[in-house]
């Protein structure tokens, strides 16, 4: 049984074919409606100025509220190539995030969806950015390892064979935008994106929400069913220094940058005993019971304890403001305001 604890941004300049570099101005986030598309879409606002972040969608998940009032929109279903290029060629984007994927427990139900979204969208972006001169970011995540990765203090450079579909395409992600920066010159950059935990979206369908869904039972006053066994380490991260490290990653100096896609990024690994006794102290009579779900149990187990993030640190100073304790101080504030409790 694994252990208990290991406590282990906008962009300016870009590297582009032929090593110009050039000032960002206009960016494209697809998936902007998803899980982490909608808070980067509005943090980039705040940086760079509402009118030059376009917020991409798809049919059927089109923005609503803040996201849809404080900027532009348009359709760009990253399965269409002329969709995105039209996205391109209309907003003069420079810069496209491309956030759109089914996540872990989702894509292994819908193993050729996941695909689709995955890598033959990746393909239509990574062309739009070779003809038009874009920089990408598109996530890679910590299911690009697998059972045979060292699980601690996971190597940057390492073996990584994963068994799931998410994983698979997580690993085809990293190489195929390190075959296009290669080739053609794209500026691509990249992160190992941990299980993030936001107060403001909900989770959608990973291994790692039960540490969303475990603060929710708290404020509400819940006992909380826990899927994943006693011990299971996973490496998290809190949305803000998520999104701090999407985008610091592409404002960095290229010149600096030997590793692309994609970075080792932590902040904590924690296993559900001890994310429940950092809310335990601040919320006394909070339950918890398991009942492990065999799938989300077997991803878990192929995933990393804990990475090593050094490369990050040392090549673009990469660096959390969070840990459990903090992470668990303010996401209770805000879920009580957000649920009246």
């Amino acid at each position: 049984m694994k252990k208990s604890v290991y406590l282990c941004v906008l962009f300016k300049k870009k590297e582009f074919s032929n090593f110009n570099l050039f000032e960002m101005k206009n960016i494209l986030v697809i998936g902007a409606t998803g899980q982490i598309g909608s808070e980067l879409t509005m943090e980039l606002r705040k940086r760079y100025g509402n009118e030059h972040v376009v917020a991409g969608y798809i049919t059927g998940a089109e923005p609503k509220g803040e996201l849809k009032e404080s900027g532009p929109s348009v359709l760009a279903d990253v399965t269409d190539f002329n969709a995105i290029e039209t996205a391109v060629k209309e907003y003069s984007i420079d810069t496209i995030y491309n956030l759109a994927a089914l996540l872990s427990v989702v894509a292994e139900s819908k193993p050729r969806l996941a695909w689709k979204i995955g890598i033959d969208g990746l393909w239509n972006v990574l062309e739009v950015a070779r003809i038009h001169g874009c920089a990408v970011f598109t996530p890679s995540s910590i299911g690009s390892f697998g059972l045979d990765t060292p699980h601690v203090m996971t190597p940057q450079d390492t073996i990584q064979r994963p068994r799931t579909m998410y994983g698979v395409s997580k690993v085809t992600t990293e190489l195929l935008s390190d075959y296009y920066h290669t080739k053609y010159g794209v500026d691509t950059r990249s992160v190992r994106f941990p299980g993030i935990i936001s107060n403001v979206t909900p989770p959608g369908g990973g291994t790692t929400d039960y540490a969303v869904d475990i603060y929710y039972a708290a404020v509400k006053g819940e006992k909380f069913v826990c899927p994943v066994k006693e011990g299971t380490l996973m490496d998290m991260m809190y949305m803000p220094d998520a999104l701090n490290a999407a985008i610091t990653l592409m404002e960095a100096d290229p010149a600096r940058l030997k590793h692309r896609n994609a970075f080792n990024i932590a902040s904590m690994s924690f296993a559900p005993e001890t994310i429940y006794a950092a809310i335990k102290k601040h919320v006394p009579d909070f339950e918890m019971v398991y009942d492990v779900d065999p799938l989300k149990q077997s991803i878990a187990d192929s995933w990393p304890d804990c990475m090593d993030d050094s490369c990050a640190r040392a090549e673009w100073d990469w660096k959390p403001q969070y840990d459990l304790e903090s992470m668990t101080v303010d996401m209770l504030e805000k879920l009580r305001v957000k649920l009246n409790k």
